[in-house]
């Protein structure tokens, strides 16, 4: 028997919000600075999901953790400026808020995303106050695909791993779903609905969540 849906959790960039094209524009401009070569069709695959120092240390491995925050502040200042014109929340979320909200079901969100990131999103949009709880590698959990800020997430609502829906539009995000124990529906933003036909546990694929059929209790 399908166990019920007792809590939601959310990934922020290009699940909140549609910006992940904004975070590959700002990846390029940041190699650049640099002088390093980038793969814009492949350098999505390979990391969204994952936090920043964890992505940059692959490519200095030599650094220390402050300089690898250092290095991807930098390249958050790029993204934040790209962004901030076109800030606005993914069609449809906030009517699936509010239906959530009217059901009592708590909810999270579980990202990557630096700090800065996390504040210049949720409290840009006003939505900070609608989460429980925020769960991020600056806490100390390791990035996706492993399930760790899912767990936290879960533990932190109160529900069980088994009763928790993700929302997420990376394979590695889905993946930690996956590990997690958790349902997960997919937000088609960033990757084609291809990409994500091996994964058992995602219930649901939709370009955005004005675009789901989702109804709670």
């Amino acid at each position: 028997m399908t166990k019920p849906i007792r809590g939601l959790i959310f990934d922020m960039d290009g699940t909140l919000v549609d910006n992940m094209r904004f975070h590959d524009d700002s990846w390029e401009k940041w190699h650049a600075d640099l002088g390093l070569p980038f793969d814009r069709a492949g350098f999505f695959g390979r990391t969204a999901g994952r936090s920043g120092p964890e992505i940059i240390g692959e490519m200095f491995p030599g650094k220390s953790r402050a300089e690898l925050i250092a290095l991807e502040d930098a390249k958050e200042v790029i993204y934040r400026a790209l962004y901030h014109p076109h800030l606005a929340p993914m069609a449809g979320l906030l009517p699936l808020l509010d239906q959530a909200d009217a059901h009592g079901l708590p909810m999270a969100v579980g990202t990557a995303a630096p700090p800065g990131n996390v504040d210049f999103t949720l409290d840009g949009l006003g939505l900070r106050h609608r989460f429980r709880t925020i769960v991020s590698p600056s806490q100390g959990f390791r990035g996706k695909p492993h399930p760790d800020m899912f767990l936290a997430a879960a533990e932190r609502m109160g529900v069980p791993p088994e009763e928790c829906l993700v929302f997420e539009d990376a394979p590695l995000g889905v993946e930690a779903a996956r590990r997690a124990g958790m349902r997960a529906v997919v937000l088609l933003t960033t990757a084609p609905a291809e990409t994500f036909a091996h994964f058992a546990h995602v219930i649901a694929l939709a370009p955005d969540f004005a675009s789901l059929d989702l109804t709670f209790g």
